[in-house]
């Protein structure tokens, strides 16, 4: 059964902070937006409660890279193929989506996995694809991004900035479109921010508890009703 989320819309408070994400909604360009506060700021409900208003775009149909048919310079490999022996490309609209990236995620588990022996069986290259293809035209969030291991911040700003995840492993190379908006939270009480991953976000947000108790007070009576009624 489906986790229902906390309604973007029944947020209080936190202008700033919904006004940076819906601007990435509206224009990717912008470069993502890191949010930093102590914790009870509803960072992570704000950013997931994002997955039911995010707008829909096109996709290829069955393309597990999510590609995009009216881009066909971002293609994966694939898509690619079946485009240069003139097959069409079933195009659909899909809701984008937050995906996850969570701190414990490996190298193989964010970049994906060569299937080095189908390679020297088949000749025919065999990939699992990972969090760096499901983020592919949605919206890759990172809670905690301070926290992240070196090598997978690596990963995350070679994708960033080209756009496309490259894995090579044993001679033997893939690559596919990795396009997608970075929103990462943290607490800056507990390490700061590698430079060059804060260089990558194009919008950066302080975010802060609300003092005034008649907010507070609405804050949670909204929480409760919808903990009552989540429908």
């Amino acid at each position: 059964m489906e986790k229902l989320l906390f309604p973007f819309v029944s947020i209080v408070g936190q202008e700033d902070m919904k006004k940076a994400l819906l601007l990435n909604m509206v224009d990717p360009g912008i470069g993502g937006a890191l949010i930093k506060g102590e914790k009870g700021t509803a960072k992570s409900t704000t950013v997931r409660s994002l997955s039911q208003i995010l707008p829909f775009r096109d996709t290829v149909e069955g393309c597990v890279f999510n590609c995009d048919p009216n881009k066909p310079d971002r293609l994966c490999p694939y898509c690619a193929e079946k485009l240069e022996k003139g097959e069409a490309l079933k195009s659909e609209k899909v809701q984008m989506r937050v995906v996850e990236l969570p701190l414990s995620a490996t190298e193989d588990r964010v970049a994906g996995t060569l299937d080095i022996e189908h390679v020297l069986k088949t000749g025919e290259k065999k990939f699992e694809p990972g969090v760096l293809a499901q983020a592919n035209g949605n919206l890759l969030y990172v809670d905690e991004v301070n926290l992240l291991d070196d090598h997978i911040v690596d990963l995350l700003l070679d994708s960033a900035a080209m756009g496309v995840n490259y894995i090579e492993r044993e001679g033997v190379s893939f690559s596919h479109p990795s396009r997608f908006i970075l929103v990462g939270t943290m607490n800056p009480e507990e390490g700061e921010l590698r430079p060059q991953l804060l260089d990558r976000f194009g919008l950066s947000v302080d975010v802060k508890g609300d003092k005034d108790m008649e907010l507070r007070m609405e804050v949670v009576k909204r929480r409760v009703a919808f903990d009552a009624d989540p429908e």
